[in-house]
């Protein structure tokens, strides 16, 4: 039975994890060439950015293969531990954060700096699992109200600070994982009605109001030639860097949007324009399939768990990677508002690029351990 165990997991080590490491690769490899392509130029004094970013994919990797290691059960029996731990650290931030750009996200250590609302992800996700998968959860009290407010809190600290992209994703893995759970319709409807009536507050209210910026950059997408030099610029010259590259792009280097320093931030929240003015229509629509392909290996891995606790956590990463890929790409398309969103394993970032791989770490745990029980 032991052998049989043994050649399942080897035959699964073969196709299914290759790939799935393959496309990961292959999605942080065009990210470091694409930031390194718009930042080669920069005069910098220290470690050049696109070596950061390999240098931070190393330390995922490690990140990645831990959480592939360790059998999520045993991490889901400190979920409530590490989740509280995270609040910890972003009521930290709220208080002595490191502030960068009008927003205080981060705790220095050192020479590095790491940004608590991020790793809070993957307590969260570790966290929801094991409540809706360890007991049954009857009522719509039990299945929303309950998980909300202890959720609650993470996403108002991550609102203070204020990071609304974080903020909203944090709020997308609850809701995708609520829903895979099942909530009856009045149950939804009641949470849809609340949000509303909560806007009002979010865009003007003391806690959680939107800053000025934030404020701008939601009316800037409604009207984004009301101000195209000041609070419509990032949009605008995102969608002209995106339609410069045509069908077949400009090549490496070739990108005048991005390479004459027209369109900022190029290597973080926008580094799909500046792939796509680079590469085109067709590079576009190669990177989009490579993501789609990492979900569907998601889904089909939370389709074949061999319980809730693993289906929900393997639902509740694609949950979280797909909302970033979604809304950066439709951000960078002027499809939605500059929210601030980091495309999942391209954008620079040491936090998310960490965070995201071992939440990809976790995927492939959910995965492996099925296989370990054939």
């Amino acid at each position: 039975m032991s052998l049989m165990n043994d050649n399942v997991n080897r035959r699964g080590l073969d196709t299914f994890d290759w790939c799935f490491l393959g496309v990961i690769m292959a999605i942080i490899s065009v990210g470091i060439l694409s930031i390194y392509s718009v930042t080669n130029t920069q005069a910098t004094t220290g470690i050049p950015i696109y070596l950061k970013q390999a240098t931070w994919m190393v330390v995922g990797s490690l990140a990645f293969l831990i959480a592939v290691g360790i059998d999520y059960h045993k991490l889901t029996r400190l979920s409530y531990l590490l989740y509280g731990i995270g609040l910890i650290l972003l009521i930290i931030v709220v208080i002595a954060g490191k502030t960068s750009r009008g927003s205080q996200r981060w705790i220095p250590l050192g020479p590095f700096a790491v940004q608590p609302s991020e790793f809070i992800k993957i307590p969260l996700l570790l966290m929801l699992a094991t409540y809706y998968g360890t007991a049954t959860r009857k009522g719509w009290v039990r299945r929303l109200i309950i998980p909300g407010l202890i959720v609650l809190p993470g996403f108002l600290l991550i609102l203070k600070q204020p990071d609304l992209g974080s903020s909203l994703g944090f709020l997308a893995i609850f809701l995708v994982v609520v829903l895979t759970v099942g909530m009856k319709s009045k149950a939804f409807g009641f949470m849809i009605l609340a949000a509303l009536m909560l806007f009002p507050f979010a865009w003007g209210g003391v806690w959680g109001s939107l800053h000025e910026y934030q404020q701008d950059r939601i009316l800037s997408f409604v009207d984004p030639n009301s101000d195209p030099g000041g609070k419509g610029y990032h949009g605008l010259q995102s969608r002209i860097a995106i339609g410069s590259g045509q069908l077949l792009g400009k090549g490496l280097y070739g990108g005048t949007q991005t390479q004459f320093k027209f369109l900022p931030e190029g290597h973080t929240d926008f580094v799909f324009a500046v792939f796509a003015e680079e590469w085109g229509f067709i590079g576009s629509m190669v990177l989009l399939s490579l993501y789609i392909l990492l979900f569907l290996m998601g889904l089909e891995i939370a389709f074949k768990a061999k319980d809730i606790v693993g289906a929900l956590l393997a639902v509740g990463v694609v949950a979280m990677v797909a909302f970033g890929v979604v809304v950066n790409i439709a951000m960078t398309s002027g499809l939605a508002p500059v929210v601030g969103i980091p495309l999942p394993l391209m954008s620079y970032g040491g936090s998310a690029m960490v965070v995201n791989l071992t939440a990809l770490g976790l995927l492939l745990n959910v995965k492996r351990r099925r296989l370990s029980l054939l």
